[in-house]
């Protein structure tokens, strides 16, 4: 009897485990030190092994686990993937002209709109609570070094 593999999560176990392997191998480069007085290597070292150990955890549940009907093909989300992308765009441009509170506002503003049913004031109540919580989280508790407002 031929076991089935599902091939799309046998791929994406793939690239877990590349990812854990390649975290790792760059990790080793630093000192490790030990566990009461850790090294600036060690952290990441524990990150990448267990990325690897999940994704062969990953790999080996896809065998088995094929469907027996082969899924319905979707069209891709191209607004979605726009706005998610213009997004990014959008922080980088407006953090450097504008600071944090403009740049996280147009971020999450500009993400929420790739999803077809948030609309333009469900969008912006996001933003906004999303906004304050960055703020209070990058600017007041980890002292992020970006200002809150910047003109230039």
């Amino acid at each position: 009897m031929m076991r089935r593999v599902n091939v799309k999560d046998c791929v994406g176990g793939a690239l877990v485990l590349l990812l854990g392997i390649g975290a790792a191998a760059q990790a080793s480069h630093y000192e490790l030190g030990t566990l009461r007085r850790m090294g600036p290597g060690y952290f990441p070292l524990a990150l990448g092994v267990i990325l690897a150990v999940t994704g062969a955890l990953i790999m080996l549940a896809s065998v088995g686990s094929a469907p027996a009907v082969a899924p319905i093909r979707q069209r891709p989300e191209w607004r979605g993937w726009f706005c998610i992308c213009a997004s990014m765009v959008a922080f980088a441009v407006v953090g450097l002209y504008g600071g944090l509170l403009p740049a996280t506002f147009a971020c999450v503003f500009v993400a929420a709109l790739g999803d077809r049913q948030n609309s333009l004031a469900v969008s912006a109540v996001l933003a906004a609570a999303m906004t304050l919580v960055c703020v209070a989280v990058f600017w007041g508790l980890l002292g992020v070094n970006l200002p809150l407002f910047g003109w230039g």
